[in-house]
Formats: C-alpha cells, sequence, structure tokens
C-alpha cells in the first residue's frame, strides 16, 4: 500500500468526501467538546439545517467559504465566511453548498465560551458572526495555518496549540453557572430551575440573570435545547443502525410529555417534522450520518466516518 493510501486508510483523510471527528487535547476537553473534519467534492448542491445543540459553533474552511442562506436571527442577512462563531440558538440555520465544501469544526461548550473567544456565550446568543467580529486578526491567521498544514493531524495539532494558548490567558466563568450548566447536560435537561437554584445556592432570579449572561439561554430555554438535541441524536444514531425507533419511544426517553410535544419542539427548533428532516438529511448520500453537526450522545465524537 502507498505511504499516502496508508495515511488516509488510518486517518480517515481522503481527497475528497471525508467525514470525521477528533477529541481537542486533555487539558482543553472542558472547552472543546469535538473538532469535525469535513471536506466533500462532486456531489448534488444540498442544503442543511443547522439545529439548536448545546454547542457553540466555529468553523474555519478551508477550500470554500461557508454559505449561510439565512440565520437563527432572521435580522442577520445570508453571507458567505471564511470562519463563523455562531451562539446558542433556538432556531435554525440554513447551510447550502453547490456540491464542494471543506473545513473543520469545534464544537466549542458555553464554558469555554470567555476561555477562548473572550466574552461570555451570552454575547452570542441567537447570532452568527465572521470569525473576525469575535476574534479579530487571529481568525484569518488561525485559518492560513490550517491551509498551510499539510493533512488533519497537523490541523488538529494547529488548533490545539492555538486554543490550549487562549485558554491559559482567559479567566473563565462563575463556578455556580458552571455547575447549573453541567447539571443540566447530566439531567438531559430534565431538571427545574428551582432545583438548580437550590444546588447552586442562588436565588431563582439571580440565577436566570448569569446563566443567560453567560451561556446565551435562559435555564428553561437551555433545558429545552438539550432535550431537543438529546431526541434528535437518537433518532439520527437509530436510523443509521436500522434500529426502529418511534417519535414516542424517543419522546419518552428523553423527557417530552408525549410524541406530539416531541414533533412541536422539532417544529419550533428545526422548522420541520422530524419525519421531513430525517428524510431531508438522510436523503444526500447518507450525509446526515456524517455531517458537522454529528456527535455521539454524551458530546464525546463518533468514531471515523
Amino acid at each position: 500500500m502507498a505511504v499516502r493510501d496508508r495515511r488516509a486508510a488510518e486517518t480517515g483523510e481522503h481527497e475528497e468526501n471525508t467525514f470525521f471527528h477528533r477529541r481537542p487535547a486533555p487539558a482543553l476537553r472542558s472547552l472543546v467538546g469535538w473538532y469535525s473534519a469535513y471536506r466533500e467534492a462532486g456531489v448534488p448542491p444540498a442544503t442543511h439545517r443547522g439545529l439548536p445543540s448545546p454547542y457553540l459553533t466555529m468553523i474555519v474552511t478551508l477550500d470554500d467559504p461557508l454559505v449561510v442562506a439565512a440565520h437563527p436571527d432572521p435580522r442577520t442577512p445570508p453571507g458567505s465566511y471564511d470562519t463563523l462563531v455562531g451562539g446558542l440558538h433556538t432556531a435554525p440555520a440554513l447551510i447550502t453548498h453547490d456540491g464542494r465544501q471543506s473545513g473543520v469544526q469545534l464544537a466549542l461548550t458555553p464554558l469555554g465560551a470567555r476561555a477562548l473567544l473572550g466574552l461570555p456565550a451570552g454575547e452570542l446568543s441567537g447570532l452568527d458572526l465572521d470569525g473576525a467580529e469575535v476574534l479579530g486578526r487571529p481568525a484569518a491567521e488561525l485559518r492560513e495555518r490550517l491551509l498551510e498544514a499539510p493533512g488533519w493531524d497537523e490541523r488538529f495539532a494547529v488548533l490545539d496549540a492555538v486554543l490550549s494558548r487562549r485558554a491559559r490567558s482567559m479567566r473563565a466563568q462563575p463556578a455556580e453557572v458552571a455547575r447549573a450548566w453541567r447539571r443540566m447536560l447530566a439531567t438531559g435537561g430534565r431538571v427545574t430551575v428551582s432545583g438548580l437554584a437550590r444546588e447552586v445556592g442562588w436565588s431563582t432570579r439571580h440565577l436566570n440573570g448569569r446563566f443567560r449572561e453567560e451561556i446565551g439561554l435562559s435555564p428553561k430555554e437551555a433545558a429545552r435545547v438539550v432535550r431537543f438535541d438529546r431526541a434528535r441524536r437518537l433518532l439520527q444514531h437509530a436510523a443509521v443502525s436500522g434500529r426502529r425507533l418511534t417519535l414516542a419511544d424517543a419522546a419518552a426517553e428523553c423527557g417530552f410529555y408525549d410524541q406530539a410535544h416531541l414533533a412541536r419542539e422539532f417544529g419550533a427548533f428545526a422548522g420541520c417534522s422530524p419525519s421531513r428532516w430525517l428524510a431531508e438529511e438522510g436523503g444526500h448520500g447518507g450525509e446526515l450520518f456524517r455531517n458537522v453537526q454529528a456527535g455521539t450522545q454524551d458530546g464525546s465524537p463518533d468514531s471515523v466516518a
């Protein structure tokens, strides 16, 4: 086997149609859930729904810009980006490509926003911004370094190095908010605001204000997003594996009142029904099950696609 072919087999790196996830360096894992590598060419043009999730998004493109046809905030006009930073949101983004797309997506935890972006996640709530608006010149410098790297391993090493330096120089969020957020994730969004407030020793009103400032959503909104994200991942993984999973079963497992409740939340967060989402995303050569938003239920990365 040629060296290049052996490297591709070992790392998942091919010239075209590459999709896989990688964990960041251990010191970064409380700040970054995973890196997603993607490169696709020669496929039909498509539109992807970027769904609400418990992670902020940072995308650094390689060969082609990221084209956003519709943002979660309808007041933001469509645009194309070499780098993009997006906060937590409660409506989908519509991302299009003409048959080519490539880059790296970082799933940033809200707790990592101050450390890595230099501002609380609340300042990015519902927004998609050009990376330069958030990071300044370092956004372009990071993209340049990724373009210069000879392969995916080297690109991930660049990300680890750059993010580790930023994390050492920035301050963290209040411990009470971090504790409330981790509890929210651990319970799959099935926790009351009053219960969270008691656990961290704050009043409900104070928790609501500080949580929104640091995370970007109120505790109630965040719980809805966490439940929705868990449900759509269950449906996604069931479709991949061929396992039968009804909407009623998914609703019960994720803490919804019933199937109708889950369907309403899908309409609110995805702009369509669960069945339409699966049909749209699964119809592009299985793109849904490899795309840059995919990940495991606990936020860790999937295996190499």
